[in-house]
């Protein structure tokens, strides 16, 4: 297990991403470790990219720490590139985040100096030419080529011919310094939200009633129905917005699994959600004016679920789902997608169910047959101690937390390569693996899904042993 992120404090005391979490312990006893995940980080993102709208349109996410925004056309209404610079700073640091601006024509550009800059320059190419040749980009293979040559940085790269550098180091890195200067496109590939349906109601005279204001929503959902049923269309995000005349304005948001026009389980939703919040509902010295917003919305056809059994049943599961996920939580209420991998720890991932309503196909166990993969697996797999006949055959005793186990019956084995054309990534060491699995039953009848890591005599002299997984 290794750290994928430090804070400053951690920083200060030697820490840094990479390091393994033995080592770290072993500096700082006293540390404190949470687990990645990177969908939340992701996701955290794309909500400050969210917030960063209000700057520009043309924003664009770079996980798992990099929003770039195109203000060729906007910095003038905050004052210039400067000013909107201190303004983007001060908006993230109220959220206690640590920025880096990097201000620049081409975004590969901004991208670097953001990252790799630390000092101010007379012009935008003096900025980029004082760059590290990391700024590039390259694989570590191409980077360390560059630095053994004895180019470190940007500028000493682009006074090389560039046909020089295309014959030592691959055309990649002669398009890589073509798009960081400037001379070839670095397109921005902004995100484009949709533009959300809004209703409003406002009010001659402020209203004081909690119960009248929840009767204005739901007219405004039966307005908003009226109009997703002529455009075909069903709602999957709704907000809605009560200002108070002190200017407080309490916001109340909730999603569907599936799109949906249904003013009354929308107005349930809507109540389970005012029933949950820590701060209720207070009109204070009044509301005047409740608004709605649509802010994701799904095509829905007209059909006739009255015909069809299954329809009416799969309609009553999402609304059911989507009333857990209001108690809950929307990340709470987990559901597991399959991928398009044969790696076993690869091959699911956990996703909100709210957010993953498509239905996914997984393989049929074989009737009167074992299963081929058991139910739990261990992240990592469990090193383990195997006794075996022949170096490359079967385990017939291992030892696993102090016990030794005999093997009585084996399947196997079951022959799983690295994915050498995504670039052979392995969680357990480094460069291209083979595993070889097998399905085994000891004495107490207990079955356990092992591998031996290597090819004997091919990746390895000596080939480790791992518990992946037990069977029920």
């Amino acid at each position: 297990m290794r750290l994928t992120a430090t804070n400053p404090l951690a920083g200060d005391e030697g820490l840094a991403a990479g390091m393994t979490l033995a080592d770290a312990r072993a500096m700082v006893p006293e540390l404190q470790i949470y687990n990645s995940d990177p969908a939340a980080d992701e996701d955290f993102l794309d909500r400050l990219a969210d917030g960063c709208t209000r700057y520009t349109p043309n924003v664009a996410v770079y996980p798992p720490d990099i929003i770039i925004m195109d203000i060729g056309g906007s910095a003038h209404l905050s004052g210039g590139e400067r000013k909107l610079s201190r303004s983007v700073k001060e908006y993230l640091g109220r959220r206690q985040i640590t920025v880096r601006i990097g201000l620049a024509s081409t975004t590969d550009a901004a991208r670097a100096l953001a990252e790799f800059s630390s000092g101010h320059h007379n012009s935008e190419m003096c900025a980029i030419e004082a760059l590290p040749v990391a700024a590039l980009r390259l694989d570590a293979e191409g980077d360390l080529g560059l630095r053994r040559a004895g180019l470190q940085t940007i500028g000493e790269v682009a006074s090389r011919p560039r046909s020089a550098i295309a014959a030592r180091f691959g055309t990649q890195a002669v398009f890589a310094l073509e798009k960081l200067i400037g001379a070839a496109e670095s397109p921005l590939n902004p995100r484009r939200h949709e533009i959300p349906w809004v209703f409003e109601r406002r009010f001659p005279e402020p209203i004081a009633s909690k119960v009248y204001a929840l009767k204005v929503l739901h007219g405004l959902l039966e307005e908003a129905k009226i109009r997703l049923i002529e455009e075909d269309r069903g709602g999957r995000h709704f907000a809605a917005s009560f200002h108070r005349v002190d200017g407080r304005v309490q916001y109340v948001q909730v999603e569907t699994g599936l799109p949906s026009r249904d003013t009354k389980a929308i107005t349930r939703l809507f109540d389970e959600r005012l029933d949950t919040l820590a701060d209720p509902l207070d009109p204070g010295f009044g509301f005047d004016s409740v608004g709605l917003r649509i802010l994701r919305t799904d095509p829905l056809k007209p059909h006739q679920s009255q015909l069809e059994k299954e329809a009416r049943e799969e309609d009553n599961s999402a609304e059911f789902l989507d009333r857990l996920a209001v108690r809950l939580g929307r990340n709470r209420l987990l559901t597991f997608r399959s991928r398009d991998t044969h790696i076993p720890e690869k091959s699911q991932v956990a996703s909100a169910a709210i957010h993953d309503t498509a239905q996914h196909n997984w393989t049929a166990a074989t009737q009167a047959e074992p299963p081929l993969r058991p139910l739990q697996l261990f992240d990592p797999p469990h090193p383990i101690t195997v006794i075996a006949e022949i170096p490359d055959g079967p385990p017939k005793r291992f030892r696993w937390h102090g016990k030794s186990r005999d093997v009585t019956r084996f399947e196997g084995p079951e022959r799983i390569a690295s994915e050498w054309w995504l670039g052979g990534d392995d969680p357990l060491g480094a460069g291209q693996w083979t595993r070889d699995y097998f399905r085994i039953e000891d004495t107490s009848g207990r079955r356990y899904w092992v591998f031996r890591y290597g090819l004997y005599g091919r990746e390895t002299s000596d080939p480790q042993w791992y518990l992946h997984g037990l069977f029920a």
